[in-house]
């Protein structure tokens, strides 16, 4: 029985020996190995590896890429000196886990807040150099690899690689917005008018052509009347002197009669003229005045 015990104990102790002397690196982490608090080896390649046991010890790193993305816009002036914020941010990962805890030891906190200051001295510098129109889109893809090349440049000082700097938001400060502001609306105001004030004017015009084109319309519609007019009354002279001319007679006879009829339309028109005038010829017999008419 204590054989056994024995055995056991040597096996556990074992067991506990080989754990403490093995450690895994996966595909998404760096290994610093330390003895006595000194760098030994780097290890970055994924697997099973050894280490000796309560001698050394293992500190692992991220090795992904990881991003700062900064929270508040920064103020920047630009070569017209004009004052912009700019919000930016970057993606980095651990090059050399050597440097990298050499710098900021195990706390990435410190090693975001260094890469930040590194990113706004770039931002300034470069922004500096170029004007407002090259950094929101003339010359932007120059001005985005000068300054990753330049954050790059320091990065690697401190055991990080740069994969990418970008700039979210590139817009005034809350005064020169206005003016901008002001400004725009000033020129849309201007154009709106300008506008406004061709249309009027091509609205006079087709108004006043409009205009034209009826008067002409309606002169001609009155020509064309006219001479339908005139060709019917023509017609209807040749047709009724056709006509009366079978017997004049007849037509003098129908002509007064329709003379009578337009002077004693109405009970109240007076009419004075001798009874004996051509006018009552009508009204008389057979060479006599015609008699009265019988009261009913």
């Amino acid at each position: 029985m204590n054989r056994v015990m024995v055995v056991l104990s040597g096996f556990f102790l074992a067991l506990i020996a080989f754990s403490s002397s093995v450690f895994v690196v996966d595909q998404k982490s760096h290994a610093i190995v330390f003895s006595f608090g000194e760098v030994k080896s780097v290890v970055s390649e994924p697997g099973l590896h050894f280490k000796l046991p309560l001698i050394q010890n293992v500190v692992f790193f991220d090795k992904r890429i990881l991003t700062i993305d900064s929270s508040e816009a920064d103020r920047f002036i630009t070569a017209e000196k004009k004052n912009i914020l700019v919000d930016s941010y970057v993606k980095w990962r651990i090059s050399d886990p050597k440097v990298y805890f050499v710098s900021f030891g195990d706390k990435n906190q410190r090693a975001e807040e260094r890469l930040s200051q590194i990113v706004k001295a770039a931002l300034n510098e470069v922004i500096t150099k170029h004007s407002i129109r090259d950094v929101i889109s003339g010359e932007r893809a120059k001005v985005m690899d000068s300054i990753k090349a330049r954050v790059s440049e320091d990065a690697r000082q401190i055991g990080v690689s740069i994969i990418d700097v970008r700039l979210k938001r590139v817009d005034y400060v809350e005064q020169i917005n206005n003016s901008v502001y002001d400004r725009m609306r000033a020129e849309r105001t201007r154009v709106a008018n300008e506008l406004r004030s061709t249309g009027a004017a091509e609205s006079e015009q087709i108004r006043a052509d409009a205009d034209r084109q009826r008067m002409v319309i309606l002169a001609d519609a009155n020509r064309q009347s006219e001479e339908i007019r005139g060709a019917g009354d023509a017609e209807a002279s040749q047709i009724y002197a056709q006509a009366f001319g079978q017997n004049p007679e007849f037509y003098k006879f129908y002509k007064s009669l329709e003379a009578y009829r337009s002077s004693f339309k109405n009970k109240s028109d007076l009419l004075v003229v001798d009874p004996a005038s051509d006018f009552f010829r009508y009204f008389k017999g057979s060479g006599t005045a015609a008699q009265p008419a019988k009261s009913k």
